[in-house]
């Protein structure tokens, strides 16, 4: 089995749930700290061993082009240290992007990337979820769970029902550790109807049969959803679900967003400092 070396990260969305700041600066490049969140899941990609990365986005993210690519109003500043982490990025992976013209699901997003996958397995990134993991990157455990059982693999957690129901969601089969079988996945479902609280959590190890999935998989509102091929496969052929380890943040909402700036702030230099000042403000 070849070493897996393809990312995609779909980034196309407008982002309506943090505007107004969305209506100028694209949400993947809302920064946690001092780097856009973008730029934490690229780093996964990379430190994954995933070295060819395609972002699929709109006509309105010319940011994310300004950010990973070259900046002439940047130049002199090429060896300023602050940008050395991303120069690291840059050096280390090709960076390549498509555009989604009509925002029609991310099943649609996914399909965008036929041509970059030319018939090698990848894994998809939703710019929605960092994951933190320094030792052993979301992606990294993905692929080691493909190279064990040469199936799709869905990275997944445990979500409490009140928060599984805004996410894809597991019918479970057999378990054995980390690794669960999955029978389907149904996408939002209502809590009554909740199959299990095992939900998929924005990174898919995809094999190229996914896009056969996505043509026969039906549209929903005039939407595409990854989840209804993922579940063609896991009738058809099997799925299997990795319970990855690691503290993912849901940066799509606010709260999430904001999780992720205070925790990567406690990590940061100034972490010292920020616990101090939270300990005053929150006597």
């Amino acid at each position: 089995m070849n070493p897996l070396r393809k990312a995609v990260i779909p980034a196309a969305g407008y982002g309506t749930r943090f505007l107004p700041i969305t209506k100028a600066v694209p949400k993947e490049m809302l920064a946690i700290v001092d780097r856009p969140a973008l730029h934490y899941i690229v780093e996964e990609a990379i430190e994954s061993g995933l070295t060819e990365i395609l972002i699929i986005i709109n006509d309105g993210k010319d940011a994310i082009n300004n950010y990973f690519g070259d900046n002439p109003l940047y130049e002199k500043f090429s060896n300023h240290p602050n940008l050395a982490c991303l120069e690291t990025l840059r050096a280390k992976a090709d960076i390549y992007y498509t555009k989604q013209y009509v925002l029609n699901g991310n099943g649609a997003a996914v399909g965008l990337a036929k041509e970059f996958a030319a018939g090698e397995p990848f894994v998809v990134m939703f710019g929605d979820d960092i994951i933190y993991n320094p030792v052993n990157p979301c992606a990294k455990q993905l692929a080691n769970a493909y190279y064990k059982t040469d199936r799709t693999v869905l990275g997944v957690q445990e979500i409490v029902p009140a928060e599984a129901v805004k996410y894809g969601v597991v019918k479970k089969g057999k378990e054995d550790g980390r690794f669960c079988e999955v029978k389907g996945i149904i996408e939002k479902p209502s809590i009554e109807n909740l199959p299990s609280t095992l939900c998929s959590l924005g990174r898919f190890l995809l094999k190229p049969n996914i896009f056969d999935a996505l043509e026969r998989a039906p549209l929903k509102n005039n939407e595409l959803y990854l989840t209804d091929a993922l579940d063609i496969i896991a009738r058809e052929e099997g799925v299997m679900a990795y319970c990855f380890e690691g503290r993912r943040y849901d940066i799509g909402d606010k709260f999430g967003f904001m999780q992720a700036n205070i925790e990567y702030g406690l990590r940061s230099p100034y972490g010292d400092k920020l616990q101090k000042y939270l300990a005053e403000i929150t006597k």
